[in-house]
């Protein structure tokens, strides 16, 4: 199993985690003296907060909202749920940080659906004194700590990783096709920027196609893939920047019947994603943790409360799953991770 890893200093991400689902090492860079491997100092018990994500209609952020669950009963913390139905649907997310600056929370666990677009709410909600702890994208404004992959490395990773499925298959010059969900995102141009990087060290003749953009819906993407299948037959592979995008790959591949022909190399993973890993109509994921999190969300917003310094940049990795490994039991509880719903 190959992990990805970033940043200067090599540390075990939160001991009290790898009791819960088993840890991937990560790598951090710390604001101050109290990092990661420490729970939260005493005080947090009781303390309001409420955890925001981008999609309540998403297995990935379901187990975001496990882990924050999990945190709130070892810890005793005061937890609700919450999240738009769609990542495209900023105005919901937005709207659901106001309404936790009107309950006078002390803290927010936030997975914003854009780095720009929720900055005004945030201010506001750090005026108002709440704790705001940014999670998987991070945000042009000042918050209390953020969480999340580095999605530039990840892709790199993916794109040497297709880069050796498409040289196996004798088409390391053929055209690769990215498809991807939302325009404007930045963990998804970050992924975009990471694959082509990754894809052209190893693979310097390969040609990209596209970006498309999906709008997060599965049935878009797997035209979208089909389209591309039928203008260009000698389509060698596809990256597919996340669960959406890797769902709607997997099922044209299999419609096309190009299991065979085509690898697939997606980021996340859903129970479709790792349907279609077991199946063959995906190759490979990159797999992060949201259980993580969800989990460490809530543990630095606690000590940011109770005036401890968490950790400001922390990263817990990711590794890349494949048919191969899926059954590892490491993988295996990344691949299938508990969940839990948001509040209505």
């Amino acid at each position: 199993m190959r992990r990805i890893t970033f940043a200067p200093v090599l540390v075990a991400v939160v001991a009290l985690f790898a009791m819960v689902l088993g840890v991937i090492i990560g790598r951090v860079t710390t604001g101050g003296p109290t990092g990661p491997g420490t729970g939260p100092p005493g005080g947090v018990a009781g303390t309001r907060i409420d955890v925001i994500i981008k999609a309540s209609d998403s297995s990935f952020w379901q187990s975001m909202l496990a882990g924050a669950k999990q945190a709130a009963a070892d810890y005793g913390a005061d937890v609700s749920l919450f999240g738009p139905t769609s990542e495209s649907d900023v105005a919901q997310q937005v709207q659901l940080v106001e309404n936790a600056i009107s309950r006078g929370v002390d803290g927010i666990v936030l997975a914003p659906n854009s780095s720009s677009a929720l900055n005004n709410v945030i201010k506001r909600a750090v005026a108002a004194g709440i704790v705001v702890i940014a999670v998987d994208t991070a945000v042009t404004t000042e918050t209390d700590g953020f969480i999340g992959t580095d999605n530039t490395k990840a892709a790199e990773e993916a794109g040497r990783h297709l880069c050796a499925l498409i040289t196996d298959k004798g088409n390391a010059d053929g055209p690769v096709l990215i498809e991807s969900s939302v325009a404007g995102v930045q963990v998804l141009q970050d992924r975009d920027a990471g694959f082509r990087t990754g894809l052209a060290q190893m693979c310097p003749h390969a040609r990209i196609v596209g970006p498309r953009y999906n709008n997060n819906d599965i049935n878009t993407a797997a035209s979208q893939v089909n389209d591309v299948l039928a203008a260009q037959p000698d389509l060698a592979g596809i990256f597919a920047a996340n669960n959406t995008s890797g769902v709607g790959a997997a099922r044209a591949i299999k419609d096309n019947r190009a299991t065979e022909r085509i690898p697939v190399v997606s980021f996340d993973t859903d129970p479709q994603q790792v349907t279609a890993l077991a199946d063959g109509s995906l190759d490979a994921l990159v797999v992060q943790n949201p259980y993580f999190f969800g989990y460490q969300g809530v543990i630095e917003a606690g000590m940011a409360v109770v005036g401890s310094i968490p950790p400001h940049n922390l990263d817990p990795g990711a590794v890349v799953a494949t048919r191969s490994n899926m059954a590892d039991p490491e993988i295996a509880t990344l691949l299938n991770p508990p969940t839990a719903r948001a509040r209505k």
